[in-house]
């Protein structure tokens, strides 16, 4: 990638338990790519650990942790993700330390790898994907990054199924049309995502199915001849029962293999069924480009991307919205578009009610399910008519919550300070 100076870059980071990477590109095209730790190899993965000299405040991150507390004996500090979302102090060297703090401080010093392209003064915009994103996740995510005092607000998080959307949106559409499939393998777990299309609505309702297969823990293979091929046909038997399983009837395009455990090469009558007429990808960085795609679908929508829409298990999966009168006649007010994600789902609206106590909101899932009326009772209503202001916004994936308040009516009628507050099972 040519790089100028001053130019901003979009930053995907993509940050787990073990490892974490960086990819980026710049914000009008071209593909991402991926910081290595060693220039010119795919070297892509930086131990998620941090190491601290005992007696000094002096820490360690990645590789160097490693070295540091294998060679000097240092305090080695790993589950760092994990740790910040428990939320329990973490105690190192007698003293007690903020495990957010500890998840900042490594994101902070990993970001020093920006020195390949410039520095972190070029991030124009940061996309954050994990495994999975809930309330708590946000929370310590929003709080690591506050931490850095990063110069851009442009600042989002998804879940790795929403970045391997993203990823196939870049994607020729012939290897994704139906369905593609994607297989995680690390530690001791073989994840799976199926991406499938109903090409049938408009937009496209592009959805993810995902499982989790207990699997042979991760290490490389054995060195001793015998010992090497009768573990390569463990591990290529128990994938093919999976693989199997996940194609069976299954019109699939495409299938991409991630993960150090794909690396070393046991893969032979399980990777011969997956070829049969599908595409197969082997690669390590495809959740670090989705979150730069994805960024940049934000800042700048493609076509594809607007003639899908992706229904993931963070996204809001209807339409909501009500029955209101403009100029005289009744038609639909739009509040809240399915494919947002349902954290970021938020929409606060002023109107005038009379003669009723009664707000109707119409919900219309996009997915297997029929549209549906729900009714919000305003009690002890204080007049025949007032101007309300209304917030709509999601405490989860599945429940809609509604605040509404009394205003008044002009000079005829002080507010009441009323507060109505309902809470809406949508699916």
């Amino acid at each position: 990638m040519s790089l100028f100076s001053g130019e901003k870059l979009i930053l995907g980071y993509d940050l787990g338990n073990e490892f974490c990477q960086i990819s980026y590109m710049l914000p009008d095209g071209g593909e991402a790519e991926t910081l290595s730790q060693v220039a010119g190899a795919q070297n892509y993965n930086i131990p998620a650990v941090l190491c601290k000299r005992v007696g000094v405040n002096q820490w360690y991150y990645g590789k160097d942790a490693l070295r540091y507390a294998q060679e000097s004996g240092g305090i080695l500090v790993d589950n760092l993700l994990g740790q910040a979302l428990d939320g329990e102090p973490v105690i190192i060297d007698g003293e007690n330390f903020d495990p957010v703090a500890l998840l900042a401080l490594f994101f902070k010093r990993s970001l020093g790898l920006l020195s390949q392209v410039g520095s972190a003064e070029r991030i124009g915009a940061l996309m954050i994907t994990c495994e999975m994103v809930d309330s708590r996740m946000l929370e310590v995510l929003g709080r690591m990054v506050a931490a850095v005092h990063l110069k851009t607000d442009k600042i989002a998080f998804q879940s790795h199924t929403e970045s391997y959307y993203n990823y196939m949106l870049r994607q020729p559409e012939e290897l994704w049309h139906n369905r593609s499939l994607l297989f995680d393998y690390r530690s001791s777990c073989m994840r799976m995502y199926r991406l499938e299309c109903n090409r049938r609505t408009t937009p496209v309702v592009a959805f993810m199915r995902e499982e989790s297969h207990p699997f042979y823990k991760w290490e490389p293979l054995p060195e001793e001849p015998g010992l090497k091929e009768r573990r390569a046909g463990e591990l290529d038997r128990a994938f093919l029962r999976i693989a199997e399983a996940a194609c069976e009837g299954q019109q699939i395009e495409s299938v991409y293999l991630i993960g150090d455990g794909f690396e070393q090469e046991w893969m032979k009558d399980s990777l011969r069924l997956l070829c049969r007429g599908r595409r197969v990808f082997q690669g390590n960085n495809l959740f670090g480009k989705g979150a730069c795609y994805g960024m940049q679908e934000r800042l700048k929508p493609s076509q594809m991307g607007k003639e899908h829409v992706f229904l993931g298990n963070e996204k809001l999966k209807a339409n909501i919205g009500m029955q209101v009168l403009r100029q005289g006649e009744e038609s639909y007010y739009a509040l809240l578009d399915a494919g947002v994600n349902w954290y970021e789902a938020d929409q606060t609206v002023e109107f005038y009610i009379r003669d009723c106590n009664e707000i109707r909101l119409r919900v219309t899932p996009l997915i297997g399910k029929n549209a549906k009326e729900a009714k919000i009772i305003l009690e002890d209503f204080p007049a025949n008519i007032a101007r309300l202001k209304a917030r709509f916004f999601l405490e989860a994936e599945n429940l809609l919550s509604v605040e509404i308040r009394d205003l008044g009516f002009g000079e005829f009628r002080p507010s009441s300070r009323r507060v109505w507050q309902e809470q809406i099972q949508l699916y």
